[in-house]
């Protein structure tokens, strides 16, 4: 299976429910609601993956983290984000140390 192809149809039916009637895609609801809703279905989602990792089965995870992922997608639609500039950036980290690459960042 194309995993990459599943992804990418994924951002496009996203990109295409966005712009739905509320009352009839999840999608579209979720947007009527704005950033701040999508961006909190995301953290439910993180919350339920981590639960799912500590005590939940294999299947369970998979499923949790399948509803992180979607919902992540989601966020970056809304925020016209493409999924490419998430796969860039990390292709860039690739190779790089991830203590060395996180001591390269900028301070705040």
């Amino acid at each position: 299976m194309d995993h990459a192809a599943t992804l990418s149809r994924l951002e496009a039916t996203i990109a295409e429910r966005l712009k739905a009637d509320p009352s009839t895609s999840y999608v579209a609801k979720l947007h009527a609601k704005g950033v701040g809703k999508i961006a909190q279905k995301v953290g439910e989602e993180a919350v339920e993956t981590v639960i799912a990792a500590l005590s939940g089965t294999e299947a369970d995870l998979a499923c949790e983290a399948a509803d992180l992922v979607f919902h992540l997608m989601v966020l970056l639609g809304e925020k016209g984000v493409p999924f490419d500039a998430v796969l860039a950036e990390l292709e860039r980290r690739e190779g790089t140390s991830g203590i060395a690459e996180k001591a390269a960042r900028p301070k705040d």
